[in-house]
């Protein structure tokens, strides 16, 4: 497994691009704008994108969602069903999308998507949003962990939506129960372990 990570979009998210090393298989964590060399990088090793996942609905994630599509119209977008109300509202709320997006598969808590070789498990983390989705893949010991986990941070609670209660408990009992070795890619920052943030972690 190999991970390539792009800053997208104007707020720099961490938008990742993995790949399966025998099956030329790949997917995509949230797209926050459209980063041409990540797109090259993707063809000059013939990969075929399965998945654009997205870890929330928050538009600084999602910015880049219908130009990698373009780009890779094989590709299913993939979301939690708890996103599916802000992922559709335009300008009608705090966190409207510019045009309404329309997942080809709306995921929950357990649910296991296949890349290649790899196996991709859901986990639903509400918190900074209802629908807070972290990707686990067992087999490269990493997880995805969009705006929940960040190395010895959190996401912000104080946004509609969002709680402090539920945030520490997604990060408690569906994260810190992962290997202490699970090296974590979050939305913003550097990469972290969850090691690492059961002990250093200060809000948690």
């Amino acid at each position: 497994m190999q991970v390539s990570k792009a800053m997208t979009g104007p707020y720099g998210v961490n938008t990742y691009y993995v790949s399966c090393d025998n099956m030329k298989k790949g997917f995509i964590v949230d797209p926050g704008g459209y980063e041409p060399a990540l797109t090259n990088h993707v063809k000059s090793e013939g990969v075929t994108i399965e998945y654009i996942i997205l870890t929330h609905s928050h538009p600084d994630h999602t910015g880049g969602v219908a130009a990698f599509m373009k780009e890779f119209p094989e590709a299913k977008l993939v979301a939690s069903k708890y996103e599916k109300e802000m992922l559709e509202d335009v300008g009608g709320g705090f966190f409207s999308q510019e045009t309404a997006l329309k997942p080809d598969l709306y995921v929950e808590d357990g649910d296991i998507l296949n890349v290649g070789d790899l196996e991709l498990k859901m986990i639903h983390t509400p918190g900074h949003s209802p629908g807070g989705l972290c990707v686990y893949v067992p087999a490269g010991k990493s997880l995805f962990s969009g705006d929940t986990l960040f190395r010895q941070s959190i996401g912000r609670t104080d946004f509609p939506g969002s709680s402090f209660p539920e945030i520490k408990k997604s990060i408690h009992e569906k994260l810190f129960v992962l290997p202490d070795d699970t090296q974590v890619f979050p939305g913003h920052m550097e990469e972290t372990a969850i090691g690492f943030e059961k002990r250093n972690n200060p809000f948690v």
